[in-house]
């Protein structure tokens, strides 16, 4: 299911509502005034919030702001802030799936991606299956980095974007992405000319691609389950339940050892999951306040616990490995606030961990001194 941007939404709701008031009788939008109580219930939106919400590039790039990012440019913001999750060349597979690979010179000359006809072909790669430059630019404007989205500049996202192009040999090391010439890169997308046009998808007229059977009488209150975990798989990542969420587990299996017998969300949370009936615990901002509940919470306030659980590996070492490892160094404070904001590869594997400039060097030593503590 593709969801559409909300811009998109807010312009055709608005012209849906023109098209309303042009038909409606005259007499019929005198006589319908508001509801009793409901003349001072809102205001109307600002220019300024309007903009905020309406960031939606459409397929023919309306609505793409100006901006430029050069290849060079891009490397550098993708090694503080992509490599982590997408390694240093986009191939990476070890958190999230490759963005590159898969494509060809020729590929990029036909517009038809080759290798999404071989179903031994390992992935689908971004690269394989994008038949829009702007499709990219919008996801990576307004949903990256994970850990912080929103975060990049108009130009870095220009630069990022050039960047994965460049990986993909659509552009060259030397090229810079603009407003102005997206549109001609876009037509040497390895997949311009992959995709398909499903009529009954777009017109109310035709057939949907779906067929809905549901029930409206006599309904079952619950539901049947029709997939379920396979016990190799369980804990391989940390138990699912008590990942991501700020507070209360997530609604779902719980995918600990041993197995539990009832849904998450319907019986006690799981061990160091705050429940949303309990207060949160203040954000330390100093050695000297932090304990135990402040350290999470201040970890969970700079989004650490996006890649780190509290006694799981998510991408990188729970804190309590980080806490066991350095229990004996004498200079482990000042070494992992350093770690913190200046960030690191090697020691955990081959997975960096970015830069996290904005975390102010008290918060860096308050969460280095809790892990000290054994990140309790």
């Amino acid at each position: 299911m593709l969801h559409r941007p909300i811009g998109s939404v807010l312009r055709r709701t608005a012209r849906s509502a023109v098209a309303a008031l042009a038909l409606a009788p005259a007499g019929a939008l005198l006589a319908a005034p508001p509801p009793a109580g409901t003349e001072t219930i809102g205001r109307a939106a600002t220019p300024a919030e309007i903009k905020a919400w309406d960031i939606d590039v459409r397929a023919d790039f309306k609505g793409l702001p100006a901006g430029s990012g050069s290849v060079a440019k891009g490397a550098d913001i993708w090694d503080a802030k992509c490599a982590s999750c997408h390694g240093a060349f986009g191939e990476s597979n070890t958190v999230f799936t490759p963005l590159v690979g898969g494509t060809s010179k020729k590929d990029i000359e036909s517009g038809r991606v080759h290798f999404l006809a071989n179903p031994g072909y390992p992935h689908r790669t971004t690269l394989m299956r994008i038949s829009h430059l702007s499709t990219l630019w919008d996801y990576i404007n307004r949903a990256m980095p994970w850990d912080s989205p929103k975060s990049l500049a108009t130009d870095e996202v220009y630069a990022v974007l050039a960047y994965l192009l460049n990986l993909g040999e659509i552009v060259p090391a030397d090229f810079t992405l603009t407003d102005k010439n997206i549109a001609e890169i876009d037509k040497r997308l390895p997949n311009r000319n992959g995709k398909i046009f499903y009529r009954p998808l777009w017109e109310t007229s035709g057939k949907g691609d779906v067929v809905n059977a549901a029930c409206m009488k006599d309904c079952p209150v619950d539901g049947k389950i029709d997939s379920s975990l396979p016990d190799g798989a369980r804990n391989t990542q940390g138990n699912i339940a008590e990942q991501v969420r700020p507070f209360g587990p997530a609604r779902g299996t719980d995918t600990s050892q041993p197995r539990r017998t009832a849904l998450v969300g319907t019986g006690p949370a799981p061990a160091g999951v705050r429940t949303a009936a309990s207060s949160p615990a203040p954000v330390a901002s100093s050695r000297a306040q932090v304990d135990a509940a402040g350290g999470l919470a201040l970890a969970e306030a700079q989004g650490c616990t996006a890649c780190h659980g509290l006694a799981n590996k998510i991408v990188g070492p729970s804190f309590q490995e980080v806490a066991r490892k350095y229990a004996g160094r004498a200079d482990a404070p000042s070494y992992l606030a350093g770690k913190i904001r200046g960030g690191g590869q090697g020691v955990w594997g081959a997975i960096p961990m970015p830069a996290q400039p904005a975390v102010k060097e008290a918060d860096a030593h308050a969460l280095a001194a809790w892990l000290i503590k054994g990140a309790k």
